[in-house]
């Protein structure tokens, strides 16, 4: 069974960084794509950015393109993102999950794909705020 870890969240002030891990137990990284989701209180959970296990392809939601940088480590099992600029608008509570199939594309995981969003496994989130 896949089970996902996040880690490194806290509070941070605007304009700072913060690191978040995701160790994944259960199956190795190369069979998965994996993404960092968000969701703010009163918000729609977004796609933040997304890598594949394997090539190491990524995906990067606009807002967060030049300040995040998601990368993976397949020996730990385990995939970062590196937040950089934080601002404000990035408070949420932050998600990994995993997704695996023909349809697993980088950009369909990010997106929450319809046809894929019902087979991810999620960890449990950990908080993120950046005060101003």
């Amino acid at each position: 069974q896949l089970h996902l870890v996040e880690s490194g969240g806290g509070l941070v002030q605007s304009g700072g960084s913060l690191n978040l891990s995701c160790a994944v137990s259960g199956f190795g990284l190369e069979y998965y794509a994996i993404g960092w989701f968000r969701q703010a209180p009163g918000k729609e959970r977004e796609g933040v950015a997304c890598i594949t296990g394997s090539l190491g392809d990524t995906y990067y939601t606009d807002s967060v393109k030049g300040r995040f940088t998601i990368s993976k480590d397949n020996a730990k099992n385990t995939v970062y993102l590196r937040m950089n600029n934080l601002e404000s608008d990035d408070t949420a509570v932050y998600y990994c999950a995993a997704a695996r199939g023909p349809g697993a594309t980088v950009q369909a995981v990010c997106l929450q794909a319809e046809s894929i969003v019902s087979y991810y496994s999620w960890g449990q989130g950990t908080q993120v705020t950046v005060s101003s």
